[in-house]
């Protein structure tokens, strides 16, 4: 597939302590998945090429305020979870971004992200649309769940969605593999870490060789 760094951004879906690091509240459901993906190492490998390709990268932590007032007083479901482990507590070092991956000039941190869908409670849409993106490419946390929601979401709206496989990570092997195989290829075109970097280089050459 054509993509065109100008108009591409990497969603980068809670790539927070809580989640990512040792001693972070979720970190032990879901490390199993993360160790088997090198998800860290690949999401690296992802961004520095986005980097150095000219797209836009665009960070979605998600974050409450100190008792959750935010949201109902009777959570349930996988925001019941984020409550009753203290979780993305805003100011608190699990709801820091990690610092593998911490935002660097230009980049675009999204604020009011209070659920799952990315594009649900934040600008993220003005902002993708004012800069021109086309293509969307999610990597983070949850596999099914947070990036799923906002895989469907930037699908309904429009863009061209890419979802990089080895760069989510889920509660279980099952959960994730079966995310991937059944639910991203209905709403997105999944790929790992190193044939997205592979498709930019090849729209660079692309560039280079018109004269752009």
């Amino acid at each position: 597939m054509q993509m065109d760094p100008n108009s591409t951004a990497v969603v980068l879906v809670e790539f927070q302590n809580d989640f990512t690091s040792e001693g972070g509240t979720l970190h032990g459901a879901v490390k199993e998945v993360m160790d088997q993906t090198s998800m860290l190492d690949n999401t690296h490998k992802a961004v520095a090429a986005a980097r150095a390709a000219g797209a836009t990268i665009v960070h979605a932590p998600i974050q409450f305020a100190e008792g959750y007032n935010e949201i109902t007083s009777t959570p349930y479901g996988i925001l019941k979870g984020v409550v009753d482990s203290n979780s993305f507590v805003k100011g608190s070092w699990g709801a820091q971004i990690i610092d593998e991956l911490a935002p660097e000039d230009g980049d675009i941190v999204l604020e009011g992200k209070r659920g799952l869908d990315a594009f649900a409670s934040t600008n993220l849409d003005f902002i993708l649309r004012s800069k021109g993106i086309k293509t969307v490419v999610l990597g983070g946390f949850l596999t099914n769940c947070c990036v799923e929601s906002t895989m469907r979401s930037a699908y309904e709206k429009g863009f061209e969605v890419v979802t990089l496989t080895d760069c989510v990570g889920a509660t279980s092997p099952e959960e994730h593999a079966n995310a991937i195989t059944y639910d991203y290829p209905m709403f997105s075109k999944p790929m790992t870490a190193t044939e997205f970097a592979e498709t930019l280089a090849g729209a660079e050459v692309d560039d280079a060789s018109r004269g752009y």
